[in-house]
């Protein structure tokens, strides 16, 4: 419990500290802020392995009464899936603030106060089990993010910060709607409640299949819009290329490596838990919609000349797989999706990372600028490759898991029902593989013929720092993903299971000492 705690409150502290620091103490600022999140990130370890992967359901739950009136509480907790993507947060901070060494020259102060700010809120959301508690982890994350993209940005900085401001902004309010009367209908309407309004998310997620699917169908697209607008699904999705590009690379960094995890994360969390009946009616218009980004994404990636921009364009397609394994509602799809949330971190992430190294050394992302520069920059070339072949889905390395659970939950998802979604989905692998591959000859190999290329300084300690540990985890997953699939397989099945009994009356997915309250009833 004081565990998880720790992990949320660390980055906060340490935000409030720096604003003790002198402005033109940059040393000291920087490698407190490095230091503060790599404690974190091993006091998150402590938490993981503490971790008891047979239990479903959410542990070192810490529960405060904060406004009694509303039945508003700081309540936190975690379970298999958001254990997962803690952990990705805990993991990808350190990186993008050692990234910022390189990359951020002004300013530093507010700065390394926003990472951690935001590190403080992106953990806030994965382990909020309170509507309101969530909500407002939710909209945290809007100030530092923007400021990250408006003040340390490229030269249309304000433009995609203020965009990506206001599609965000637009969507929490659908969710704030959808929170106020979600709270008012189970507190009033169902438990009648002395206050008439509950937002205790451990309460709500067991009655969401009580509220009549007319009520519910409306408040699933107020969460549903808001989580879609962040993961971003086709055809919400215009702001991300433009924060992407516009981002300093450890901007980039979080945000393909844990911000648009948000969006997928929610969808499962809230959407899928609390308003099954309406998931179920409308997984296959949501499906199409993920298809057509995983197609569309990857086309114009093809197109792209900046290779920050073709990096984003191929993140519309990559969550497109996670959305289409998400509504399945199969195990395998689940479960696809919630390990390729943690994979498309690691890869985009480590991406970003090499767009940033070429970016520092020539200030141009332009593909036409490069070529021949493997015989200039082996060792970078070496780590571009993993991270380029990752992303591609090659067997051996993390994409091709969450890729191939995706593709196989939707494959035999009854909910579905349609072999299509799979067939054109998979058209995207191929596809990814033509662009990420071209791309890369076209940078790496042929004739180093501009003089400007000449004399690109291969990686140095800094960035063999970053980019080592993201292999390490690329390779691991790839190799054996049990032991991060076994983390949230249990939370899971216990989620497939209550879709299945709904929509069949019986599930095919059974949890070792766990009893499913309709069956035992028909027992007795």
């Amino acid at each position: 419990m004081a565990t998880l705690l720790l992990t949320l409150f660390i980055p906060l502290a340490g935000s409030l500290l720096l604003l003790f620091f002198k402005k033109d103490n940059i040393q000291a600022i920087k490698y407190t802020a490095l230091g503060i999140s790599l404690f974190t990130f091993l006091i998150s370890l402590f938490l993981f392995f503490s971790f008891d992967s047979a239990n479903p359901g959410f542990q070192f739950v810490v529960e405060m009464v904060w406004i009694q009136a509303f039945d508003a509480g700081f309540r936190v907790g975690v379970d298999g899936m958001s254990m997962l993507l803690v952990m990705l947060t805990t993991f990808i901070t350190p990186i993008a603030i050692l990234s910022s060494f390189g990359s951020i020259e002004k300013r530093h102060k507010e700065y390394y106060v926003m990472i951690l700010l935001l590190q403080f809120a992106m953990t806030g959301v994965f382990v909020a089990l309170d509507l309101f508690l969530f909500y407002i982890f939710w909209e945290i994350i809007l100030i530092p993010m923007y400021f990250i993209i408006g003040i340390w940005g490229g030269k249309d900085k304000l433009y995609a910060a203020i965009k990506f401001f206001l599609f965000t902004v637009v969507g929490s309010l659908f969710m704030l709607v959808a929170v106020v009367y979600l709270g008012y209908y189970v507190g009033s309407e169902i438990l009648q409640m002395e206050s008439g309004f509950t937002s205790n998310f451990l309460i709500i997620k067991d009655l969401g299949s009580a509220i009549p699917y007319d009520v519910q169908k409306w408040l699933f697209w107020g969460f549903a819009l808001s989580f879609l607008i962040k993961v971003p699904i086709f055809p919400l999705h215009t702001w991300l290329p433009d924060a992407h590009t516009e981002a300093p690379t450890p901007g980039s960094v979080i945000l393909a490596g844990v911000l648009l995890k948000m969006g997928t994360y929610g969808l499962i969390r809230f959407n899928l838990e609390m308003f099954p009946q309406a998931s179920m009616s409308f997984a296959s218009i949501i499906s199409v919609f993920a298809v057509i980004g995983i197609i569309y994404g990857a086309l114009v990636a093809m197109v792209q000349t900046d290779v920050k921009r073709l990096v984003a364009y191929s993140s519309v397609s990559h969550l497109g797989f996670v959305v289409l394994g998400i509504f399945s509602m199969t195990v395998e799809g689940i479960q696809g999706a919630v390990i390729q949330m943690v994979n498309h971190g690691l890869s985009t992430g480590m991406l970003f990372l090499c767009v940033g190294v070429l970016y520092e050394r020539r200030h141009t992302r332009e593909i036409s600028e490069y070529g021949g520069i493997a015989r200039v920059m082996p060792n970078f070339t070496v780590f571009f490759a993993i991270a380029m072949l990752a992303s591609v889905g090659l067997p051996g390395l993390n994409g091709f898991v969450g890729e191939y659970l995706t593709l196989i939950g939707a494959f035999k998802s009854p909910i579905l029902n349609s072999y299509w979604y799979t067939i054109i989905g998979t058209t995207g692998v191929i596809f990814a593989a033509v662009y990420l591959l071209w791309m890369f000859q076209r940078v790496m190999f042929g004739t180093n013929d501009n003089p400007k290329n000449y004399n690109l300084k291969d990686m140095n300690k800094r960035e063999w720092t970053m980019m080592v540990p993201i292999v390490i985890f690329i390779v691991w997953i790839g190799v054996y993903p049990s032991t991060f699939l076994k983390i949230s397989e249990n939370s899971t099945r216990l989620l497939v299971n209550k879709i299945e009994l709904l929509k069949f009356g019986k599930s095919t997915y059974e949890l070792p000492g766990y009893e499913n309250p309709a069956e035992k009833q028909e027992t007795e």
